[in-house]
Protein backbone atom coordinates (compact mmCIF):
# COMPACT_ATOMS: atom_id res chain seq x y z
CA UNK A 1 0.00 0.00 0.00
CA UNK A 2 1.33 3.56 -1.07
CA UNK A 3 0.19 6.37 1.38
CA UNK A 4 1.24 9.84 1.59
CA UNK A 5 1.27 10.79 5.52
CA UNK A 6 3.11 14.27 6.39
CA UNK A 7 0.95 17.14 6.08
CA UNK A 8 3.86 19.95 6.04
CA UNK A 9 3.76 21.00 2.38
CA UNK A 10 7.72 21.55 2.22
CA UNK A 11 7.80 18.34 3.42
CA UNK A 12 6.87 15.15 2.08
CA UNK A 13 6.66 11.40 3.59
CA UNK A 14 5.89 8.74 1.35
CA UNK A 15 5.26 4.62 2.33
CA UNK A 16 4.94 2.28 -0.10
CA UNK A 17 6.04 -1.54 0.94
CA UNK A 18 7.92 -0.63 3.96
CA UNK A 19 10.23 1.98 2.33
CA UNK A 20 9.30 5.40 3.46
CA UNK A 21 10.34 8.35 0.89
CA UNK A 22 11.31 11.59 3.07
CA UNK A 23 11.45 14.30 0.49
CA UNK A 24 12.32 17.91 1.05
CA UNK A 25 9.75 19.85 -1.25
CA UNK A 26 10.86 24.01 -1.58
CA UNK A 27 12.58 23.43 -5.00
CA UNK A 28 12.24 27.03 -5.83
CA UNK A 29 14.66 27.85 -2.99
CA UNK A 30 16.78 24.53 -4.33
CA UNK A 31 15.52 22.72 -0.99
CA UNK A 32 16.49 25.02 1.63
CA UNK A 33 15.50 24.12 5.15
CA UNK A 34 14.28 26.57 7.03
CA UNK A 35 13.54 26.28 11.01
CA UNK A 36 10.06 24.83 10.83
CA UNK A 37 11.60 22.55 8.53
CA UNK A 38 14.50 21.33 10.62
CA UNK A 39 12.12 20.86 13.40
CA UNK A 40 9.65 18.93 10.86
CA UNK A 41 12.79 16.50 10.13
CA UNK A 42 13.10 15.55 13.60
CA UNK A 43 10.28 14.65 14.22
CA UNK A 44 9.65 12.54 10.86
CA UNK A 45 12.91 10.95 11.71
CA UNK A 46 11.93 10.31 15.53
CA UNK A 47 8.12 9.15 14.37
CA UNK A 48 10.14 6.68 11.63
CA UNK A 49 12.66 5.28 13.94
CA UNK A 50 8.85 4.25 16.21
CA UNK A 51 7.49 2.23 13.18
CA UNK A 52 8.76 -1.42 13.03
CA UNK A 53 6.85 -1.61 9.51
CA UNK A 54 8.88 0.68 7.91
CA UNK A 55 12.23 -0.96 6.59
CA UNK A 56 14.25 1.58 5.07
CA UNK A 57 14.22 5.58 4.46
CA UNK A 58 14.97 7.36 1.45
CA UNK A 59 15.65 11.47 1.47
CA UNK A 60 15.88 13.03 -1.39
CA UNK A 61 14.80 16.88 -2.50
CA UNK A 62 12.40 17.86 -4.78
CA UNK A 63 12.87 18.78 -8.67
CA UNK A 64 16.50 19.23 -10.04
CA UNK A 65 18.17 19.46 -6.56
CA UNK A 66 19.09 17.73 -3.20
CA UNK A 67 19.16 20.72 -0.83
CA UNK A 68 21.32 24.21 -1.13
CA UNK A 69 21.62 23.83 3.08
CA UNK A 70 19.71 25.52 5.72
CA UNK A 71 17.52 28.48 4.37
CA UNK A 72 19.13 31.38 5.98
CA UNK A 73 16.18 33.96 3.96
CA UNK A 74 15.74 36.46 7.00
CA UNK A 75 18.90 36.09 8.81
CA UNK A 76 20.69 39.13 7.57
CA UNK A 77 20.04 41.96 5.48
CA UNK A 78 16.35 43.23 7.15
CA UNK A 79 16.19 46.84 9.57
CA UNK A 80 14.60 44.08 12.44
CA UNK A 81 17.77 42.00 11.87
CA UNK A 82 20.67 44.58 11.94
CA UNK A 83 18.99 45.80 15.21
CA UNK A 84 19.05 42.30 16.63
CA UNK A 85 22.66 42.06 15.51
CA UNK A 86 23.27 45.26 17.88
CA UNK A 87 22.21 43.22 21.12
CA UNK A 88 25.82 40.81 20.89
CA UNK A 89 24.62 38.38 23.33
CA UNK A 90 20.79 38.39 21.95
CA UNK A 91 22.08 37.67 19.06
CA UNK A 92 23.85 34.75 19.97
CA UNK A 93 21.28 33.18 21.97
CA UNK A 94 18.82 32.94 18.76
CA UNK A 95 21.48 31.86 16.73
CA UNK A 96 22.39 29.27 19.06
CA UNK A 97 18.52 28.17 19.76
CA UNK A 98 18.36 27.40 16.20
CA UNK A 99 21.55 25.38 16.00
CA UNK A 100 19.85 23.02 18.15
CA UNK A 101 16.64 23.01 15.71
CA UNK A 102 19.77 21.88 13.33
CA UNK A 103 21.05 19.59 15.79
CA UNK A 104 17.97 17.73 16.61
CA UNK A 105 17.53 17.22 13.28
CA UNK A 106 20.76 15.62 12.12
CA UNK A 107 21.00 13.23 15.97
CA UNK A 108 16.98 11.87 15.03
CA UNK A 109 18.64 10.67 11.61
CA UNK A 110 21.63 9.26 13.19
CA UNK A 111 19.98 7.21 15.47
CA UNK A 112 17.32 5.90 12.95
CA UNK A 113 18.05 2.21 13.12
CA UNK A 114 16.49 1.55 9.12
CA UNK A 115 18.93 1.55 6.45
CA UNK A 116 19.10 5.03 5.21
CA UNK A 117 19.89 6.12 1.21
CA UNK A 118 20.41 9.49 0.14
CA UNK A 119 19.09 9.71 -3.30
CA UNK A 120 20.87 13.37 -4.69
CA UNK A 121 20.41 15.16 -7.82
CA UNK A 122 21.63 18.66 -8.77
CA UNK A 123 23.12 20.67 -5.42
CA UNK A 124 23.82 18.97 -1.95
CA UNK A 125 25.95 21.68 -0.79
CA UNK A 126 26.45 23.30 3.29
CA UNK A 127 24.35 21.43 5.37
CA UNK A 128 22.06 19.64 2.90
CA UNK A 129 25.67 18.04 1.78
CA UNK A 130 25.91 16.82 5.01
CA UNK A 131 22.35 15.64 4.99
CA UNK A 132 23.30 13.28 2.44
CA UNK A 133 26.95 12.11 3.93
CA UNK A 134 24.26 11.47 7.26
CA UNK A 135 22.84 8.85 4.95
CA UNK A 136 24.15 5.17 5.67
CA UNK A 137 24.50 4.69 1.50
CA UNK A 138 24.55 7.74 -0.91
CA UNK A 139 23.12 7.75 -4.90
CA UNK A 140 23.65 10.58 -7.20
CA UNK A 141 22.89 11.48 -10.30
CA UNK A 142 25.56 12.72 -12.80
CA UNK A 143 24.90 16.16 -12.40
CA UNK A 144 25.05 15.96 -8.27
CA UNK A 145 27.30 18.57 -7.05
CA UNK A 146 28.53 18.98 -3.66
CA UNK A 147 29.89 21.31 -1.38
CA UNK A 148 30.66 21.70 2.30
CA UNK A 149 30.20 25.59 1.12
CA UNK A 150 30.41 27.37 4.82
CA UNK A 151 33.65 28.64 4.38
CA UNK A 152 32.42 30.73 1.64
CA UNK A 153 29.35 32.13 3.79
CA UNK A 154 31.66 32.97 6.50
CA UNK A 155 30.68 30.07 8.75
CA UNK A 156 32.26 26.91 10.22
CA UNK A 157 30.85 23.25 9.84
CA UNK A 158 27.24 21.78 11.18
CA UNK A 159 24.63 19.08 10.70
CA UNK A 160 27.87 16.85 11.71
CA UNK A 161 30.04 17.91 9.16
CA UNK A 162 33.09 17.50 11.51
CA UNK A 163 32.61 14.49 12.73
CA UNK A 164 30.79 12.47 9.26
CA UNK A 165 33.64 13.63 6.42
CA UNK A 166 36.85 12.31 8.79
CA UNK A 167 35.01 8.86 9.09
CA UNK A 168 33.99 9.45 5.15
CA UNK A 169 37.35 10.43 3.37
CA UNK A 170 39.70 10.79 6.07
CA UNK A 171 40.90 13.95 7.64
CA UNK A 172 43.37 15.94 5.06
CA UNK A 173 40.70 15.36 2.32
CA UNK A 174 37.60 16.19 4.97
CA UNK A 175 40.24 19.83 6.21
CA UNK A 176 40.36 20.11 1.96
CA UNK A 177 37.03 19.94 1.65
CA UNK A 178 35.62 22.14 4.30
CA UNK A 179 38.78 24.83 4.05
CA UNK A 180 38.81 25.33 0.46
CA UNK A 181 35.00 25.04 0.57
CA UNK A 182 34.84 23.84 -3.17
CA UNK A 183 31.77 22.92 -5.67
CA UNK A 184 33.17 18.99 -6.62
CA UNK A 185 30.64 16.93 -9.17
CA UNK A 186 29.31 13.60 -8.47
CA UNK A 187 32.22 11.79 -10.01
CA UNK A 188 35.08 13.46 -7.93
CA UNK A 189 32.73 12.61 -4.60
CA UNK A 190 32.73 8.90 -6.21
CA UNK A 191 36.47 8.92 -6.43
CA UNK A 192 37.22 10.69 -2.90
CA UNK A 193 34.60 8.22 -1.40
CA UNK A 194 32.42 10.51 -0.76
CA UNK A 195 29.99 8.76 -1.88
CA UNK A 196 28.47 5.00 -3.06
CA UNK A 197 27.43 5.17 -6.62
CA UNK A 198 26.85 7.81 -9.52
CA UNK A 199 24.94 7.21 -12.44
CA UNK A 200 23.02 8.97 -15.19
CA UNK A 201 19.94 10.79 -14.19
CA UNK A 202 17.18 8.63 -15.93
CA UNK A 203 19.23 5.64 -13.84
CA UNK A 204 18.99 6.74 -10.07
CA UNK A 205 15.25 6.20 -9.16
CA UNK A 206 15.49 2.60 -10.63
CA UNK A 207 18.60 1.93 -8.78
CA UNK A 208 17.69 3.33 -5.68
CA UNK A 209 13.95 1.53 -5.19
CA UNK A 210 16.32 -1.96 -5.90
CA UNK A 211 18.59 -1.13 -3.08
CA UNK A 212 15.69 0.10 -1.47
CA UNK A 213 13.49 -3.83 -1.74
CA UNK A 214 16.71 -5.34 -1.04
CA UNK A 215 17.28 -3.73 2.20
CA UNK A 216 13.42 -3.70 2.84
CA UNK A 217 14.01 -7.54 2.28
CA UNK A 218 16.47 -8.10 4.58
CA UNK A 219 16.00 -8.81 8.84
CA UNK A 220 15.70 -5.18 10.22
CA UNK A 221 17.15 -6.81 14.15
CA UNK A 222 20.01 -7.76 11.87
CA UNK A 223 20.78 -4.83 9.85
CA UNK A 224 20.01 -2.63 12.40
CA UNK A 225 22.79 -4.38 14.67
CA UNK A 226 25.00 -4.33 11.78
CA UNK A 227 24.55 -0.52 11.53
CA UNK A 228 24.95 0.21 15.21
CA UNK A 229 28.13 -1.86 15.27
CA UNK A 230 29.13 -0.13 12.09
CA UNK A 231 28.54 3.85 13.63
CA UNK A 232 30.33 3.20 16.45
CA UNK A 233 33.26 0.88 15.42
CA UNK A 234 36.14 4.31 15.21
CA UNK A 235 34.77 5.32 19.02
CA UNK A 236 35.69 1.75 20.69
CA UNK A 237 38.82 -0.61 21.00
CA UNK A 238 38.83 -4.09 19.21
CA UNK A 239 38.23 -5.93 22.78
CA UNK A 240 35.02 -3.22 23.01
CA UNK A 241 33.87 -4.71 19.13
CA UNK A 242 34.15 -7.60 19.45
CA UNK A 243 31.83 -7.69 22.97
CA UNK A 244 29.61 -5.34 21.23
CA UNK A 245 29.54 -7.88 18.12
CA UNK A 246 29.06 -11.17 20.34
CA UNK A 247 25.45 -9.21 22.38
CA UNK A 248 24.26 -8.66 19.05
CA UNK A 249 24.82 -11.91 17.87
CA UNK A 250 23.22 -13.15 20.73
CA UNK A 251 20.23 -11.03 20.24
CA UNK A 252 19.82 -11.87 16.63
CA UNK A 253 20.02 -15.64 17.95
CA UNK A 254 16.83 -15.39 19.54
CA UNK A 255 14.85 -14.03 16.67
CA UNK A 256 12.61 -15.69 14.90
CA UNK A 257 14.36 -13.94 11.60
CA UNK A 258 17.62 -16.19 12.09
CA UNK A 259 15.56 -19.42 12.50
CA UNK A 260 13.61 -18.36 9.25
CA UNK A 261 17.20 -17.67 7.71
CA UNK A 262 18.46 -21.33 8.78
CA UNK A 263 15.17 -22.95 7.40
CA UNK A 264 15.34 -21.19 4.10
CA UNK A 265 19.24 -21.75 3.79
CA UNK A 266 17.69 -25.74 4.24
CA UNK A 267 15.03 -25.49 2.09
CA UNK A 268 16.88 -23.60 -0.57
CA UNK A 269 14.24 -20.77 -1.06
CA UNK A 270 14.40 -17.22 -0.10
CA UNK A 271 14.01 -16.04 3.25
CA UNK A 272 10.41 -14.24 4.67
CA UNK A 273 12.19 -11.63 7.52
CA UNK A 274 9.82 -10.22 9.80
CA UNK A 275 11.64 -8.62 12.10
CA UNK A 276 10.61 -10.30 15.11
Amino acid sequence: MASIVYAMETLQVFRENSVVTVTINQPEKKNAINSAMWDGLADIFREIASRADDRVVVVTGAGNDFCSGADLSGRSGSGATRAAASSGEQNQVHHLAAMRRVNDACIALQRLPQPTIAKVRGVAVGAGCNLALGCDLVVASSTARFSEIFARRGLSLDFGGSWLLPRRIGMHRAKELALLAEIIGANEALEMGLINRVLPDNEVDAFVDNWARKLAAGPPIALAQTKRLLNNSLNVTLEEALDDEAAAQTINFATNDTAEAMRAFIEKREPKFTGR
